[in-house]
């Protein structure tokens, strides 16, 4: 399976969309066997799910996400987990360990970055 996170610098961002990055959590029977680091290619609506799915996302992990794009996401196939804070790897190995569970935080301003 493999995670996405949006992050700035090692940290979840608050608001997906407008992250410098993307780490990519490969995990292997509970584990974490790979990460790398892709830059955010730009936030266009639809592009972003369609990019992580491409990329074998099946996870995207953030600290808040507007409604359209947890839709989108939901589309995809691919489960939102909201509301988690801190570092990268952190929230994904506690998602695999079932402790990080989605909060379902929704942004609902984009003007508003960073109130999430």
């Amino acid at each position: 399976m493999k995670i996405a996170v949006a992050c700035d610098g090692g940290l979840v961002t608050e608001h997906f969309g407008h992250c410098e990055a993307f780490d990519i959590y490969t995990e292997e029977i509970g584990s974490i066997v790979r990460h790398e680091r892709v830059q955010n290619p730009g936030h266009t609506t639809g592009f972003l799910p369609v990019y992580l799915k491409e990329m074998g996302a099946e996870v995207i992990i953030s600290g808040g996400m507007g409604g359209s794009a947890v839709r989108l996401f939901n589309e995809k196939e691919i489960e939102v987990v909201t509301g988690a804070r801190g570092d990268s790897r952190f929230a994904a190995e506690s998602y695999l360990r079932g402790e990080l569970v989605s909060t379902g935080s929704i942004c609902h301003e984009h003007m508003h970055h960073g109130e999430c």
